[in-house]
């Protein structure tokens, strides 16, 4: 089968979109069908076993601070005035999230070149939701599958608990593109998503019945996440894995759950996310925390397996996720989880006292409870670690997730053939 995949933001550190794409390219690969992935900045790592056309954009998390940062070179300077570029470059300075729209007309034109050298048989978008979207869909005669991990009100709702002020939450709703997404999440043919719990929210949030959204679970690389005991542990260290400048994550109750556990407890917090760190700085003066936490930035996928291996816990507050690759990827390594209850966490960590310990999102004492007994009951952590372990490996691979994604191409290119020869 040759899939087309399309992904607005490519890389890891930008989040389970990036995860995403590349251990799906990979392992539809792995089956056997010729994949490309078109994608925008930054871009993933390098995928040999499929063809990439790597799009460019002028957001790239700029700011109005830095109006003349990611300016084109000069012998490419008017490039700049091409609609979709100069529309995305002046949307970013002025504070909206024009990366969807963009990356969305972009993907049109260019599946629109490629379209006369070869065919594909399906198309696949990560998370765009952009008008480009529809076009692609009328346009070409492949179905088009659209994976949305949450709705980005999720987001949204998030950042306005947490936002102080009132000028500040303006900002923020005025950033993301929900209006764009409520006009096409509707029209689109076919919706997949990463748990049963983000299918009620897609479904939720945009007005459409929940059998037009399928589930297929995400996976977890076992081959890089598994158990190392040549790895000396580091005593009563936290790790916490994710971007803290996503509000959504919780990174401020887990900071908070620390002022309420033992000096000597230690967080490492792996962040490969925003360039800048506004959030967690703010924080880490607030709470002073001085020594107790320490960061990592941007490290490599193995580094982070070893991260989780030399940590006694792994915590995982979030406000709300649509599947939660830390919690998974923690089991993986043998490493017990506390997570709070935000969105799809207890569907990946599982029964809370037996395969992790599960807490009320955004309760900081509850948090910090359930830390400490894990610290103070070894024999607890031991075997919630085991058995946290097992269900991974059980049910989260990510071989099945591109056998059930293939199915649901093969399903939707049969009921394309249906329609085509009762329009005949």
């Amino acid at each position: 089968m040759r899939i087309c995949l399309l992904s607005y933001r490519g890389n890891m550190y930008c989040g389970g979109q990036g995860v995403y794409v590349y251990y799906l390219s990979k392992y539809l690969a792995r089956l056997g069908h010729n994949v490309e992935l078109i994608q925008g900045p930054p871009y993933t790592w390098e995928t040999p076993w499929c063809v990439e056309h790597r799009l460019s954009n002028y957001n790239l998390f700029a700011t109005r601070k830095f109006f003349y940062k990611n300016l084109p070179s000069p012998e490419h300077l008017f490039r700049l005035f091409y609609p979709e570029n100069f529309y995305e470059f002046l949307a970013t300075r002025l504070g909206f999230f024009p990366e969807m729209l963009g990356f969305s007309l972009r993907a049109y034109a260019t599946l629109a070149r490629l379209w006369r050298e070869k065919r594909f048989d399906v198309i696949h978008d990560n998370q765009t939701l952009g008008f480009g979207m529809l076009l692609i869909q009328k346009s070409f005669p492949s179905p088009l599958l659209t994976t949305i991990h949450h709705p980005l009100s999720e987001d949204q709702r998030a950042d306005f608990q947490q936002l102080p002020g009132f000028t500040h939450r303006l900002r923020r709703a005025v950033y993301y593109p929900l209006l764009m997404h409520k006009l096409v999440v509707p029209r689109l043919e076919q919706i997949v998503t990463v748990s049963k719990v983000a299918a009620q929210s897609v479904a939720s949030a945009y007005g459409i019945p929940q059998e037009k959204v399928a589930v297929v679970y995400n996976g977890v690389d076992t081959e890089i996440f598994k158990p190392d005991p040549r790895v000396q542990k580091k005593r009563r260290q936290l790790i916490f894995v994710g971007n803290t400048e996503d509000r959504k994550k919780g990174i401020r109750y887990l900071l908070e759950a620390m002022l309420y556990l033992p000096r000597d407890v230690r967080l490492l917090v792996v962040d490969g996310g925003a360039p800048r760190h506004i959030v967690m700085s703010e924080l880490m003066h607030r709470y002073n925390l001085g020594e107790r936490v320490r960061t990592t930035g941007k490290i490599p996928t193995e580094q982070v397996a070893r991260a989780y291996q030399e940590s006694e816990i792994c915590v995982v507050p979030s406000v709300y996720e649509g599947f939660g690759f830390p919690p998974a990827e923690a089991m993986a390594c043998g490493v017990p989880v506390v997570s709070s209850d935000g969105g799809a966490l207890p569907e990946v960590v599982g029964k809370d006292g037996e395969t992790g310990l599960i807490v009320p999102k955004q309760d900081v004492r509850a948090l910090a409870k359930a830390i400490n007994l894990l610290l103070e009951k070894p024999e607890l952590a031991a075997r919630v670690a085991e058995n946290g372990m097992r269900r991974v490996r059980e049910l989260f691979s990510w071989e099945s997730s591109a056998k059930n994604m293939v199915a649901l191409y093969e399903e939707m290119i049969e009921r394309r053939n249906r329609l085509r020869k009762l329009a005949h």
